[in-house]
C-alpha cells in the first residue's frame, strides 16, 4: 500500500482565495477592510519568518496589516500596554502576539490581555472556554481548525471515527479534540487524547486510530508498526534536525516517520507543505470574521 499524499499547499490555497473573496467582498459592501497587527519581540529568526510570512499571505489576500517590533528587553507591562493600545484601535480587527516570548514576559498574561474578539489565533481563554462548550463566537486555534478543515477539503470521513491525537498542548492537542467531538458536518469524531504519559503503551491507544494526528513535538516518533494499516495520518510537528546531505546542514521532518508510515497509511501529510500552510490559511479566515463581526 502506497498513501495518498494530503497536499497542504493546494487546500491552503484554496482556503487563502476564499479569504481573498470575503476581505473583497467586505470592503465593497461597508468600506471596512479587515486589519491585522503583529507583534514581533526579539530577534528570533524563525519569529521573524513566520511573521513575514503571515504578512506576504495578508497582503495577498487583500488585507491591511502592520508589523510592531520590539526587542527582546521590552518589559511585561510594557508589551501588554503595547497589546491594549491595539485593542483599543477599532481600526484593527486581528492581533497577533508572536511566541514564543523572552523568558522574563509571561505569555499568559500577554494572552489575557489580548481583546478575545481580536484574538486570531484562539489562545485567549474565554474563546478556549467557548471552543470547549461550543457555545457562543469564538475563535479556533488555526492549526487544529486547519486540520478540520483539510479532512473536510479532502472527503476524509470524521463522522464516527476513532481520532487518535497524541499530544495535549494547549495550540493543538486539547483545542483539536474539543472541534473534533462537536457535532457538526464537519466532526462529530470519538477522540483519544493521548501523550507521552502513555509511556510504552502508547502504540496500544495509536494502532486503534482510524485518524491518527500526531502533534507531539518529537522527530519521526510515530512509527510504521504504530499505525493501523490503512488509518489516515495526519503530521502537525515541524522539527529541525541535522542532515549532512543538505547545503544548510539541517532537515525539516515531522512527528511521524514518513516514507515507512506512507507504506502503511491511507493517506498522510507531508512535511513541509502539510498542515503547515493551513495554520496561515485560517489566520486570513479568523480574521475576515473578526472584521464581519466588528461592524
Amino acid at each position: 500500500m502506497s498513501a495518498t499524499i494530503i497536499d497542504g499547499k493546494r487546500i491552503a490555497a484554496e482556503v487563502r482565495a476564499e479569504a481573498r473573496e470575503k476581505c473583497l467582498a467586505l470592503l465593497n459592501e461597508t468600506g471596512v477592510q479587515a486589519r491585522i497587527v503583529f507583534v514581533l519581540v526579539g530577534e528570533s529568526a524563525a519569529s521573524q519568518v513566520y511573521v513575514r510570512n503571515k504578512g506576504i499571505a495578508a497582503e495577498e489576500a487583500g488585507f491591511s496589516h502592520e508589523t510592531l517590533r520590539f526587542p527582546a528587553t521590552i518589559s511585561e507591562e510594557e508589551l501588554i500596554d503595547v497589546v491594549r493600545s491595539v485593542n483599543a484601535d477599532n481600526k484593527t480587527h486581528g492581533l497577533l502576539v508572536q511566541l514564543p516570548l523572552p523568558k522574563h514576559i509571561r505569555e499568559a498574561r500577554i494572552i489575557e490581555a489580548i481583546d478575545p474578539a481580536k484574538d486570531i489565533d484562539g489562545l485567549h481563554p474565554v474563546n478556549a472556554g467557548h471552543l470547549a462548550t461550543a457555545t457562543g463566537h469564538y475563535f479556533a486555534p488555526c492549526t487544529p481548525s486547519g486540520v478540520v478543515e483539510m479532512l473536510y477539503r479532502e472527503k476524509i470521513e470524521v463522522q464516527g471515527k476513532h481520532v487518535v491525537i497524541v499530544g495535549r498542548s494547549n495550540l493543538v492537542g486539547k483545542p483539536l479534540a474539543m472541534l473534533l467531538v462537536q457535532k457538526t458536518p464537519k466532526t462529530n469524531a470519538i477522540v483519544t487524547l493521548a501523550h507521552t504519559g502513555a509511556g510504552i503503551r502508547l502504540k496500544e491507544f495509536t494502532l486503534h486510530a482510524d485518524i491518527l494526528v500526531a502533534a507531539m513535538g518529537a522527530p519521526r516518533a510515530i512509527t510504521a508498526d504504530m499505525v493501523k494499516p490503512g488509518a489516515v495520518v495526519i503530521d502537525v510537528g515541524m522539527n529541525r534536525i541535522a542532515d549532512t546531505s543538505t547545503k544548510s546542514g539541517t532537515k525539516l521532518v515531522g512527528d511521524v516517520d514518513y516514507e515507512l508510515v506512507s507504506e502503511v497509511a491511507s493517506a498522510i501529510t507531508p512535511v513541509p507543505g502539510g498542515v503547515g500552510p493551513m495554520t496561515i490559511a485560517m489566520l486570513l479566515m479568523n480574521t475576515v470574521e473578526a472584521a464581519r463581526r466588528s461592524l
